[in-house]
């Protein structure tokens, strides 16, 4: 916590240490910077906001030591949800909260560019969803929350801001009244019932392009609006209406609870994932006996009871959760990749970095290397039975320069022109690794398929770290592990930087499960270089759009 005197210019520093760079976001009660730690040389995000009211409280609790213990306290329990605070600096009536950069751009600036469809609205909503969920199982309750306080990126990353802002229950809400709850703009307080209408009102403003509630100018004015006039039904929302009118019930005592909006949330998920399946059914990874060599699952068409097309299960929960790599308790970690980026051309060995029941990745340094099991890897550069194909997944149409790659182990990922499997290793408890990638490109994607995982998307990849960092040429991880929604399953992702034959590269790993202990890992790597450019962003896109596995 630091005192500092009033400030609000370009290239000023705050507390003599966070440089202004410029105000993006303006709104009532806040205005939003990107700025610079100079001690650190590391971008933040700096929030000015006026000071909130006390409410009844008879001896407050000072505004930054609320905020520092509620960071304290949402770290662990938010897995990466929230966006770490680093300071808070206050001056007279306003406080400064520095954070780290979260991923992406607040809804607000996405907001500004129209509305969205059903389908994302629900995936970022699932997000939020999880963090209110473990901030209310700590006793925390956001009462601020709004579009600027929600960060969302391309790839589904959902980073909640602003805990803390508020010092209590029945203190008047400082930010986006537009977003206040009816109970909230009568001066009732915020409980977690608010928040649950907070989040209604972001999804209606993310599928309708608007907030429920227009902005009136004034605070005062749009406060008596959220109480007074009745919210008109969404016209955009699709099979998303029931949830958001659901969260906007004038009662906080009517509104659905967050497990009922959870189960529907994901639904819309996961339903959207099914359309999306490729027509020709893949194996199922249940059924190791059956003949997988065309990619085809036996009794295929036939119309089965409780099956779907292709013989496989209908109605299926799948399981939220983490899925990367299996790394079995004593076996080895095994690295031996010699002309694969990330690889030292050396093999190591090591135990696993997790008890059982916290299976984590073979720590490989990128994607192109082995899951740990119980069998011997074989290493094959031959192409795969199933080739690459033109087709694309069903209402799905890929660019330029991909094709649909269907695995005789049971996945299906749109590839570059002339990619191939280069690496594949597999192990007797099922558990396997394909690494694809070209002649003469950097670039690998690595598809794991485990089935021994535990219940942690984020614990996994930390469980792991230690070892990559062990087996990685100049290991750096990139930002925090986040916690992801992938079309309605929950996973993690993590980054880090190598360095590979003497180039620094950089790698994202995503993991998601697919229910009873299984799951997929994806794992990219690409020069460090790279990493922004055009070509690497629809690459990332184009697989995280495109990959199937064998049960969907």
């Amino acid at each position: 916590m630091t005192m500092a005197k009033a400030h609000d210019s370009a290239g000023e520093l705050i507390a003599g240490r966070y440089r202004l760079l410029d105000a993006f976001l303006r709104e009532e009660g806040r205005v939003l910077w990107h700025g610079e730690d100079t001690a650190f040389g590391r971008p933040v995000v700096l929030t000015r906001s006026r000071a909130a009211g006390h409410g009844g409280e008879e001896t407050p609790e000072p505004a930054a030591d609320r905020i520092l213990r509620t960071a304290e306290i949402l770290g662990p329990a938010c897995h990466g949800g929230v966006a770490a605070v680093l300071d808070v600096v206050e001056e007279p009536g306003f406080l400064w909260t520095v954070t780290e950069r979260p991923p992406g751009a607040p809804l607000s600036e996405l907001l500004l560019h129209g509305r969205v469809d059903h389908v994302r609205a629900a995936g970022i909503g699932l997000g939020v969803l999880d963090v209110l969920t473990a901030a209310h199982r700590e006793g925390v309750v956001h009462r601020e929350l709004g579009p600027s306080q929600v960060w969302s990126d391309e790839h589904g990353t959902v980073t909640v801001t602003g805990f803390g802002l508020t010092a209590s229950a029945d203190a008047p809400r400082v930010t986006a009244p537009s977003y206040a709850s009816p109970e909230q703009a009568r001066g009732e307080g915020g409980a977690p019932a608010a928040d649950l209408w907070a989040l209604g009102a972001m999804m209606y403003a993310l599928v309708e392009g608007r907030p429920a509630v227009r902005d009136r100018g004034e605070a005062e004015a749009t406060l008596r609006a959220v109480d007074r006039l009745p919210v008109r039904a969404p016209r955009s929302a699709g099979p998303l209406a029931p949830a958001i009118l659901g969260l906007l019930r004038w009662d906080p005592v009517e509104r659905v609870p967050e497990a009922v909006v959870r189960e529907s949330l994901t639904r819309i998920l996961r339903q959207n994932f099914e359309e999306v399946t490729p027509p020709e059914p893949l194996p199922d990874l249940l059924d190791p006996a059956g003949d997988h060599r065309d990619g085809r699952v036996e009794g295929e068409g036939k119309g089965q009871p409780g099956r779907s097309r292709g013989g496989l299960p209908v109605g299926r929960p799948v399981l939220l959760g983490a899925a990367l790599a299996v790394t079995v308790a004593g076996a080895l970690v095994f690295a031996s990749m010699d002309g694969l980026p990330g690889g030292n051309g050396a093999s190591a060995s090591g135990p696993a970095a997790s008890r059982a029941a916290t299976r984590a990745p073979s720590a490989t340094p990128t994607g192109a290397g082995a899951p740990a099991g119980r069998g011997t890897p074989t290493a094959s550069a031959k192409p795969s039975p199933s080739s690459p194909s033109p087709s694309a997944t069903a209402g799905t149409t890929l660019p330029s320069g991909f094709s649909l790659y269907r695995a005789p182990q049971g996945f299906a990922v749109a590839l570059p022109s002339g990619w191939k499997p280069v690496e594949t290793q597999s192990s007797d408890d099922l558990a396997y690794r394909v690494t694809f990638g070209a002649s003469g490109d950097p670039r690998t994607l690595a598809v794991t398929y485990s089935t021994q995982l535990g219940p942690d998307p984020v614990a996994v990849w930390s469980d792991l770290e230690p070892s990559l960092r062990a087996v990685s040429t100049g290991y750096e991880r990139v930002g925090a592990i986040r916690p992801v929604t992938y079309r309605g399953m929950k996973g993690a992702d993590m980054e880090w930087y190598s360095v590979s034959q003497g180039v620094r590269v950089r790698t994202l790993g995503r993991g998601f499960l697919i229910g009873g202990h299984r799951g997929f890992s994806l794992r990219w790597t690409t020069p460090a270089d790279d990493w922004d450019t055009a070509a690497n962003r629809q690459a990332l896109k184009v697989f995280f759009d495109s990959f199937r596995t064998g049960t969907q």
